[in-house]
């Protein structure tokens, strides 16, 4: 049977009175006393041992529940209860002034943890980007408003939901692209995924952001066609005034009576900008309809060496060399 640190506290607080409390019995016992005087004074020495045994146990037992007590609050994360009596030079005192300051700072960095977490809750909600955590069943865990709002349904609704469930299993397959268009009962279009892993009580999750490119595409694709029609309407001003200004020259010409004797060359020379002109006109509008119709990229196995001297030779001011290196193919 092992006995508890108390119980042994109590027993060497006995063993230490025994000797001094057989001396005395001895001596009562063996003296010149009545009968009643001896058992009454025995009494009052067994009393006083025992006594002084369990003061003695109360007074070791009693400062360690009460650090005991302090962890365990600390253990609950509660910072509010303190400890009396730390103070230096005094083992004890060490001991829960230690304990004070174990408490302080845990509470600190209790404080810190939760400000740092309000901060991080707060700038994912209002991140005007669809967030989703995922743990290793693809089980959701977390949402922001933005992934509320493209699913169409609230937090309650949506945690504890598989990726399956809520439509987001494709952007969870190891092959999906980069950037993929699939519709939401909150919208649909192109969206960016994000994905990210990461663990939280050393369980591993997945992080997925979905971010909307629809906008942004349209946008650029929209500059690129007010880039296009500018291109298109300078080459046209450059190809039509000349044909305007030396239509109307023509047309002054054939108007003059009697006509010029020299009108015959006059009116061919005319017509043969008209005719140069519209020509380039021509292989603008072909060019242009020719780059419009290429086909899709189709990715093929390319030496760079090779790549690199047809970059070069595009050079033609002065002379590029390539330096030959180790072959690569791209």
């Amino acid at each position: 049977m092992v006995l508890r640190h108390d119980q042994r506290i109590l027993l060497l607080a006995l063993a230490a009175g025994l000797p001094g409390s057989l001396v005395a019995l001895l001596l009562l016992w063996t003296g010149d006393f009545s009968l009643r005087t001896q058992w009454t004074v025995t009494l009052v020495i067994a009393l006083l041992w025992w006594i002084a045994a369990a003061t003695l146990r109360a007074r070791v037992v009693f400062p360690l529940q009460t650090v005991s007590n302090l962890l365990e609050a600390l253990r609950e994360n509660d910072f509010s209860i303190r400890a009396r009596g730390a103070r230096r030079d005094d083992p004890l005192g060490e001991v829960l002034r230690e304990v004070n300051a174990l408490g302080d700072t845990l509470r600190e960095q209790r404080l810190g943890a939760l400000e740092a977490t309000a901060l991080l809750r707060t700038v994912i909600s209002e991140i005007d980007v669809a967030i989703f955590a995922f743990d290793a069943e693809h089980r959701l865990r977390l949402v922001n408003r933005a992934g509320e709002r493209l699913l169409g349904r609230h937090t309650e609704q949506l945690l504890t939901r598989t990726a399956t469930e809520l439509g987001l299993a494709s952007c969870l397959a190891p092959s999906a692209p980069r950037v993929l268009g699939i519709s939401f009962p909150g919208g649909s279009g192109q969206w960016e995924l994000g994905r990210t892993k990461f663990r939280q009580g050393g369980r591993p999750h997945e992080l997925l952001v979905l971010s909307d490119v629809s906008q942004p595409l349209r946008d650029q694709e929209r500059e690129a066609w007010h880039r296009l029609i500018r291109v298109i309407g300078h080459e046209l001003n450059n190809s039509l005034a000349p044909i305007k200004s030396i239509a109307g020259s023509l047309d002054s010409l054939l108007a003059r009576d009697p006509s010029p004797p020299d009108w015959r060359d006059d009116m061919r020379r005319g017509l043969s900008v008209i005719a140069g002109r519209t020509e380039a006109l021509g292989r603008f509008t072909t060019a242009y309809s020719t780059l419009a119709r290429l086909p899709h990229p189709t990715p093929r196995p390319v030496d760079l060496d090779e790549l690199l001297q047809r970059v070069a030779r595009l050079e033609t001011r002065a002379v590029v060399q390539v330096s030959k290196g180790d072959p690569i193919t791209l």
